[in-house]
């Protein structure tokens, strides 16, 4: 998913662990995908004194929405660079192209993870919101890192949409990493009556297929209606639980839905307890990154002359038609692909 504010804000992001332990809550903003249909996403990460859980750098929570209203999810062609993306569906299906040779379509339960490395453009839509671009190929499926992978096929589903989408920021030795794209579908296990999927990283004796460049975790957790548990957690990792639906207490402070709760590093356990309708949640985590990373639009660099080198390399190689063999690649699509917006006047504005 792009960031597809028409006047995005160059931050300074900058990981802030610190805190006594107390549960931190961050509320989402609005922002609308673009169009006069927009589908309206809750973004929770990265937001003013908070921009980095871990590695973790952003997070957009949307739906559920009707795509026969709302339009859905149309996500031409953008570019990313020194981060990894994130889709996890609760419902719907988006059909993922990527200049790696990626192709995929996700559904609930599934995972599909792009590594943008040094650059990457890629493409979402979600089924049902209207017709993909026909692949002029067939093309061969690849489940290694490198090279392109396709899985899924073109059955409609749901016309309803429901999910997150988050990046993880690359450490500085990896980010300028090849770019590649992976499908992987968890497995749920089953915890103190909960059931877990690990998408990323590990918990609970649980270790994901999908590649990580720093130590983190990305789960589900579903609770039955009126059930504690308690999860294991590195104390070394500092983390957040999102609140999809239903309602839920992480250490005994209650979290309205869409909203995050931040957890400082030193904790072993974290403690969630549901209401009488269930509840399921997002756990993410990590350790702290430790670096500073400067965000823009869809690009993520370390200072504000790299970023605005993205900018004018993606405007001149892909909106302009210069190279389209160049850094951000080519992909199929119905449809031209997302300029660029102008830079800020103001430079950056830091975040914690």
């Amino acid at each position: 998913m792009s960031d597809l504010d028409e006047r995005p804000t160059e931050l300074l992001c900058v990981s802030v662990p610190g805190g006594d332990g107390t549960i931190e809550l961050l509320e989402p903003r609005d922002v609308p995908l673009g169009g006069p249909r927009a589908m309206t996403v809750r973004r929770t990460l990265p937001q003013r004194g908070r921009s980095l859980i871990g590695a973790w750098c952003f997070l957009d929570h949307y739906g559920p929405d009707d795509v026969n209203e709302s339009g859905g999810m149309v996500v031409p062609p953008h570019p990313h660079t020194g981060l990894q993306t994130v889709s996890w569906l609760f419902a719907g299906e988006i059909e993922h192209r990527d200049s790696s040779g990626g192709r995929a379509t996700v559904r609930p339960g599934e995972l599909n993870l792009m590594t943008a490395g040094r650059g990457i453009q890629h493409s979402e839509v979600s089924l049902g919101a209207r017709p993909s671009a026909p692949n002029p190929t067939d093309a061969s499926v690849d489940t290694g890192n490198v090279g392109g992978q396709t899985t899924g096929g073109g059955a409609s589903g749901s016309n309803v949409l429901h999910g997150v989408q988050l990046w993880t920021a690359l450490p500085d030795p990896h980010r300028h990493t090849e770019p590649f794209f992976e499908h992987t579908v968890p497995p749920v296990v089953e915890h103190e009556g909960a059931q877990v999927s690990v998408f990323i990283g590990s918990l609970l004796g649980q270790v994901s297929d999908a590649t990580a460049f720093s130590p983190l975790v990305g789960a589900q957790i579903d609770l039955p209606p009126d059930t504690e548990i308690l999860v294991p957690v590195d104390p070394a990792f500092e983390h957040g639980v999102l609140l999809d639906t239903g309602a839920v207490t992480v250490d005994d402070v209650a979290i309205e839905p869409d909203h995050l709760a931040y957890r400082s590093p030193g904790a072993s356990v974290i403690a969630l307890a549901s209401g009488n309708a269930g509840a399921r949640l997002i756990l993410i985590g990590g350790e702290p990154l430790g670096e500073e990373i400067v965000m823009w639009w869809n690009f993520i660099g370390r200072t504000h002359e790299e970023v605005v080198a993205y900018r004018e390399e993606w405007q001149r190689d892909v909106i302009g038609g210069a190279n389209a063999e160049g850094r951000f690649g080519n992909t199929v699509y119905d449809g031209p692909s997302l300029p660029a917006p102008p830079m800020p006047t103001v430079r950056l504005r830091s975040r914690g």
